[in-house]
């Protein structure tokens, strides 16, 4: 809890599912209106009554969230309409979300209260991805999601929109447009910290494809092998020769802003080299390489990517006890295919009735 009473508490709440770098944002925003965060997370019962059910369990979900940077504090199974009482319960001053609509099953703007008592501030939501969205793609499986730079021209076109929509999907707010990388969102994203003398730094690489449990817990287990911990992050084509199939679902762009939210993480190293070379670990002092339990695939030429971390004795495998991966994430998805395109359909349906509505009462107003 915060000590400080003239401390600025904020509350934010929802449902987390798939904890992306949106989320991350709107955190980042809310944590910056005040001096203390609470997050309240909702149950996965909750959420099945008034969304359809959530890709993440709510244990998985209170676990993401926790290693959310700018979180100071969550609240487990938060109540879906957020109330004065649940403000006054944790001594917050007032309510964040972001500027897209939160309805109830019966269509009820699960704010209204802490709205009409002027204690609900908003921040804007981060165009170009949804949890929605983040589910079309593997629902799809398009490649369109990471089709940008140089290599945009050596993947087949294919007749799908970008970012995994379906051609029809007209919301505002989930029929997202492409996600656009700024550096000045990486400079918001980043601690901008550089080791500090004596400091122990450690390096990992990887695809980190659609952040989840797993990928937390083994970058909280090698952040404690030192005090500084780098993350290489590889190109979407390098992760598609060694992932296959339609992996990376998250382009680099955006992977780059899930990994940097992550507390445990100090640094990014962006489109890093497959092979953990000796240039890049005299550039960044690099004391330890850790890799998980996950096989090593060779380089493209058949040699072990880290042969020169383990030539210099730099180099161990460390188990996060952890055994989630993003594959199994999409067979979650693949497997409960039709709830999730029912789930997904609801939603855009409800999204655009309260949309024309918003249009029709703006019209009106301007008459």
């Amino acid at each position: 809890m915060s000590n400080n009473h003239n401390d600025i508490r904020v509350w934010c709440d929802g449902c987390y599912d798939m904890v992306h770098f949106g989320h991350a944002n709107s955190l980042r925003q809310a944590k910056a209106l005040g001096d203390y965060l609470i997050v309240g997370i909702h149950t996965d019962e909750e959420i099945t009554r008034h969304k359809g059910p959530p890709v993440f369990t709510e244990q998985e979900r209170y676990k993401m969230v926790r290693g959310i940077k700018w979180v100071d504090e969550v609240v487990e199974g938060a109540p879906y309409i957020t109330s004065l009482e649940t403000l006054d319960e944790y001594n917050c001053d007032f309510c964040v979300h972001g500027d897209d609509i939160t309805m109830t099953a019966d269509g009820v703007d699960t704010y209204h209260l802490v709205k009409a008592a002027g204690r609900y501030k908003e921040v804007k939501r981060t165009a170009g991805v949804s949890t929605t969205d983040v589910v079309g793609r593997m629902l799809l499986m398009t490649r369109q999601h990471f089709r940008r730079g140089p290599w945009e021209y050596e993947v087949e076109r294919e007749g799908s929109s970008a970012l995994g929509q379906d051609s029809a999907a007209r919301s505002p707010w989930t029929g997202c447009s492409q996600f656009l990388p700024t550096t000045q969102k990486i400079i918001q994203f980043s601690e901008g910290k550089e080791p500090k003398p004596g400091d122990r730094v450690v390096y990992v690489a990887g695809a980190f494809d659609v952040f989840h449990v797993g990928h937390l817990d083994f970058l909280e287990k090698a952040r404690k092998q030192g005090d500084f911990l780098i993350v290489g992050l590889h190109t979407d084509p390098v992760v598609n020769r060694y992932k296959g199939s339609n992996y990376p679902i998250m382009n680099l762009h955006e992977r780059v802003l899930s990994v940097l939210a992550c507390k445990y993480v100090s640094e990014v190293v962006i489109g890093a080299p497959y092979p953990v070379t000796e240039d890049l670990m005299s550039h960044f002092h690099v004391d330890v390489v850790c890799h998980g339990q996950t096989p090593i695939m060779p380089d493209t030429d058949g040699s072990d990517p880290y042969s020169i971390p383990k030539r210099l004795k730099k180099f161990k495998i460390i188990d996060s006890f952890n055994s989630m991966t993003t594959e199994k994430i999409v067979d979650r998805i693949i497997r409960h295919r039709l709830e999730f395109e029912a789930r997904n359909l609801k939603k855009e349906e409800k999204e655009l009735a309260i949309h024309e509505a918003m249009k029709k009462c703006k019209l009106t107003a301007e008459s």
